[in-house]
């Protein structure tokens, strides 16, 4: 016994200690790198696939084990594709000396309701005095590489920001702005276009560059046009045209509203019964 608990002193010198500090602080590091963007899916994607393999062994299901393993062998070849992004902003972060610094956290508490008042307020405003706008409502999926290929603001949402933002011969007006939670986190910012040929050629670039961001994540995405003042919303790759104000409010409801919020207001309900 003395000599197990001797050989368990020796294992703890300071050296495994610091090792396994810096070993913990470099993943620690690297999920808050991937929080908030498209790569987090993708880990809890491969994380899945690893799990299923290792359980395919250990049933013996030998055929789902060969192709589980000969498609984890493939993914090893395709990460640094996939996480080409990923792998440059940690690059850039580590090159700002910025990899120490505190981060906040990504999503927070917020009062939907509140937001989503000062949203349609704004998309009334903008419709009334044909004013171009696309705004990106975010999800579960984090964008923030799409955040910073515009202009930080992280300020709260409300009906004036987002009318001044898209006001014509401003310098935000022809980007998207991006929401998160109750602040508009940049504006200005470049999404990706679509890439499905069968579009009707009147979609101009809002109504495409709303389709890019929704086929590529879950974001919600409303489009109002300059030229006819129609509102449109993008969400799953496919878009949904010329809503009134109370439709829009519907299936932002429905699409975004946090879970706890909503079952909380089924309590109540139940409650006033």
């Amino acid at each position: 016994m003395a000599s197990i608990m001797e050989t368990i002193v020796a294992a703890l010198n300071w050296r495994n200690a610091l090792d396994i500090a810096i070993v913990t602080f470099v993943f620690y590091k690297a999920i808050v790198l991937i929080r908030g963007t498209r790569a987090e899916q993708l880990v809890k994607g491969l994380a899945v696939l690893l799990i299923a393999t290792v359980v395919s062994r250990q049933l013996q299901l030998f055929a789902l084990y060969w192709i589980l393993d000969r498609f984890m062998t493939l993914g090893i070849v395709a990460i640094p594709i996939v996480f080409q992004p990923e792998l440059r902003r940690a690059l850039e972060t580590l090159g700002r000396g910025s990899i120490f610094t505190r981060s906040s956290r990504p999503f927070e508490d917020f009062d939907f309701d509140k937001m989503l008042d000062e949203l349609i307020k704004a998309v009334q405003v903008l419709v009334k005095k044909r004013i171009g706008a696309l705004i990106v409502l975010e999800r579960e999926t984090g964008l923030n590489e799409i955040i910073e290929t515009g202009i930080h603001i992280d300020g709260h949402v409300s009906a004036e920001l987002l009318v001044n933002i898209f006001f014509p011969r401003s310098p935000l007006h022809d980007g998207a702005a991006i929401i998160r939670g109750n602040r508009v986190m940049a504006a200005g910012c470049f999404l990706p276009l679509t890439e499905n040929p069968n579009l009707s050629k009147e979609l101009g670039t809002r109504h495409r560059a709303a389709l890019g961001i929704s086929e590529q994540s879950d974001a919600v995405c409303i489009v109002v046009s300059e030229e006819t003042g129609a509102i449109s919303l993008a969400n799953n790759g496919k878009l949904t045209r010329f809503l009134d104000e109370k439709t829009l409010r519907q299936l932002v409801t429905n699409l975004c509203k946090p879970q706890s919020n909503l079952l909380n207001i089924r309590q109540w309900r139940l409650n006033a019964k």
